[in-house]
């Protein structure tokens, strides 16, 4: 039975001990079905499952540090099966946080997260299990394992360490009420960007204040306006208004993008950069607790800083390779980033705006958007009637099929879902048989999803949670803010949204497509953090692939695919404002960096450290009460902390990786084939069950090179003729 498959699988002795407890037997959440039932599971269900759930695990943890043997079979296998089920049901949990965050849900999460993470500190910092452990590594029946064997052990010794498996006494008091209070911060931080975000609307209610917005903006804004009248009286409509611009990434980009009065620019600009800055949701005092936590904890594991902390379990050897990365691509950014923002001046100047002469960052966006008009005469909102939701994941999954070999087929009504917005697919092999399945949560829900885009897994690969054998497939949850629809038309696609679709898939496919049926190492399990992003980057290079683009669009109108004269714009447009993209990517990395390497809170705030990081990195001063950091959820509620810059090591892979596609020949569909079924049997498929640089490696013949990088941004300096 596949993990799709919607029936139970047969209940282990642990669920038959819990169904006879009074109230769990109906409990959703631990309903022994693989698939958790979304339609069902409700805030009340959190704190009596997840109890129950700690009680089973701490039984079975204890009974294997009695009885445990140092053997794959006799330690590993149980390690992995005491794990999964915690895993499993706070995983649900965790994702039900970030899709339908509501004040009940949020108490039952603040009541468990403690007795959880104590949970997973206990088996972290198992002496019995850890001298288990190393008497495995040592002896000869190490050897007879396989190299993913080999790697899961190596990586669950060094995570012990990590956990503090070696303190002892005061020290181990210490770093675990450390842990515990880092863990509830970080859900605080994120609860109040989600607040603050959702708290801000600006009403417009005269027609000369929404001039120059587009019509899909007015629709959104008109909608937005509406559903924040609790009393049901407005009569918001995208002709007449009011307009609600809200910080949701759908309302807040194209406002600024088109909005030609400078002032309501500034203001929505500000409220964006002043999130969770102020009152009950100020972040500014978690922030300084974070740090000075994460400190303390490298101190006590024994490190210098943080930052050397993070990377001991990273791809990248030291922090000193992360600077000379970064600097390197700061380097050849400034100069061009410099000319982009002259020429936005110059833009302003030819228009006879007023702020030609005092440009802000709050019109930078606007002004690249005209020049963009200027330059390749097409805008975003040209593209958006090409861009329909359905025919996109058509477009997406028949290159997947291309590239791959493999099938993606709706099975929309085959498994509950936590919202009506939400669709289930499954993939199959050339045979036809399943191998995973993803859900996919294309739109914003500004009330209760937080926001970005994610991928997240449901269930992972292993054959080593059944005692017969049976194989586990994987199931992801793919997660984007998308257009919601608006009437009866379907969701129109920004081309920014169609890229973070295919940037999300990406990691979807490399949880769904592993081949390794190790749980611990399978998927995206076990993968090097700052290699982890480098499937989802190389499958944006997609989007500007003629074939593929073309194939992703389809009038809502008309049916008509995207004309050619404008993919040509499109193409030529690739790299507009490209190095100060990449210099604020830049900006927020160094300053990740520096927030947990080199910075003292004794001698400047953190806002102080990012001014002067600003300074370096960005070519347009940084504002006075800028208090972007209070909304840095990366590096502050996710799992970027000193690892920011993951996003342009990975990218110096993916882009290496894709021009193995261009060498191959893009025209070419059989040569396209041959190397992305390379690209599946070693990216996609290997997991975390090899080192990234030995899959990287095998993949492309030789060591990764930074020119692909720097050529596909445009950034490579002119040859001399």
């Amino acid at each position: 039975m596949s993990t799709t498959d919607p029936k139970p699988a047969a209940p282990s002795q642990t669920d038959l001990e819990i169904a006879a407890s009074p109230g769990l037997e109906t409990n959703p959440l631990l309903d022994p079905s693989e698939l958790p039932r979304f339609d069902s599971i409700r805030p009340e269900h959190v704190e009596p499952a997840v109890r129950a759930v700690l009680a089973e695990t701490e039984a079975s943890l204890v009974e294997l540090e009695a009885s445990g043997s140092p053997t794959w079979d006799g330690l590993v296998v149980p390690l992995e099966r005491l794990g999964d089920r915690l895993h499993r049901i706070w995983g649900v949990v965790g994702h039900l946080m970030g899709v339908r965050n509501a004040d009940a849900l949020r108490a039952a999460h603040e009541a468990v997260q403690p007795e959880v993470i104590r949970c997973s500190m206990r088996i972290s910092q198992s002496s019995p299990v850890y001298e288990l452990l190393c008497t495995l590594r040592d002896s000869p029946a190490h050897s007879a394992l396989d190299g993913a064997q080999q790697r899961i052990i190596d990586s669950l010794l060094r995570e012990a360490k990590l956990s503090g498996v070696g303190l002892e006494g005061d020290a181990k008091e210490r770093f675990n009420k450390n842990a515990l209070e880092l863990a509830e911060l970080a859900t605080r931080f994120s609860n109040h960007v989600l607040d603050s975000t959702k708290a801000f609307g600006l009403v417009l209610t005269e027609t000369d204040e929404v001039r120059g917005l587009p019509k899909s903006l007015l629709e959104r804004a008109a909608e937005a306006q509406r559903n924040s009248d609790l009393s049901g009286e407005t009569a918001a409509s995208a002709e007449n208004g009011p307009w609600r611009i809200t910080l949701d990434g759908p309302s807040y980009i194209p406002f600024m993008q088109y909005s030609p009065h400078r002032h309501l620019r500034e203001r929505v600009f500000r409220a964006y950069l002043q999130r969770a800055s102020e009152g009950e949701l100020d972040n500014a005092p978690l922030i300084a607790r974070i740090l000075r936590l994460r400190q303390a904890q490298a101190e006590l594991l024994g490190f210098r800083t943080y930052a050397e902390l993070s990377l001991a379990s990273k791809m990248a050897p030291d922090v000193e390779s992360v600077d000379r990365l970064l600097g390197e691509l700061r380097d050849a950014s400034w100069e061009p980033a410099q000319r982009e923002i002259a020429d936005l001046r110059e833009a302003a100047r030819a228009a006879g705006a007023s702020e030609a002469d005092s440009f802000a960052r709050w019109d930078t966006t606007y002004w690249a958007e005209r020049l963009r008009e200027q330059r390749f005469a097409y805008s975003d909102e040209d593209l958006r009637p090409y861009f329909p939701l359905p025919r996109v994941l058509d477009g997406l999954f028949d290159l997947t099929q291309r590239l791959f070999g493999v099938s993606i087929v709706a099975a929309d009504g085959e498994a509950p879902i936590w919202h009506d917005d939400v669709r289930f697919f499954r993939i199959r092999d050339e045979s036809g048989e399943d191998i995973a399945a993803f859900y996919l949560d294309p739109y914003s829900r500004p009330a209760e999803k937080r926001g970005g885009a994610w991928m997240d897994e449901c269930l992972g690969r292993t054959r080593f949670l059944r005692r017969d054998g049976r194989l586990q497939l994987p199931v992801a949850y793919l997660v984007c803010n998308g257009s919601a629809p608006v009437g009866e038309r379907p969701s129109l696609m920004t081309f920014a949204e169609v890229t973070t679709l295919f940037h999300e898939f990406g990691h979807g496919l490399q949880h769904m497509l592993t081949r390794v049926d190790y749980g611990l190492a399978s998927g995206i399990r076990n993968i090097e953090w700052d290699a982890v992003e480098l499937p989802s980057q190389f499958m944006e290079n997609w989007c500007y692939h003629k074939p593929t683009l073309i194939g992703l669009t389809a009038h809502v109108d008309t049916g008509e695919p995207l004309p050619d004269e404008l993919f040509e714009k499109l193409l030529a447009a690739r790299n507009h404002m490209a190095a100060s993209q990449m210099l604020r990517q830049l900006s927020f990395a160094r300053l990740d960096l520096e927030l947990h390497h080199r910075y003292d809170p004794d001698r400047e705030s953190a806002f102080e450290l990012q001014r002067r990081i600003a300074g370096e990195t960005e070519i347009l001063p940084m504002l006075p009460e800028d208090r972007f950091l209070c909304g840095f959820e990366h590096i502050f509620a996710g799992g970027y902390s000193a690892g920011y810059y993951s996003y342009k090591w990975a990218e110096v892979l993916s882009a290496d990786a894709f021009s193995a596609f261009e060498e191959a020949g893009l025209e070419h569909p059989e040569a396209l084939r041959e190397t992305g079924r390379r690209f599946r049997d070693t990216v996609l498929a290997l997991g975390g069950s090899v080192s990234p640089a030995e899959v990287f490696v095998s993949f492309r013949g030789r060591d990764p090179d930074t020119e692909p990088l720097l050529r596909h941004s445009g950034l490579l300096p002119a040859r001399a003729a």
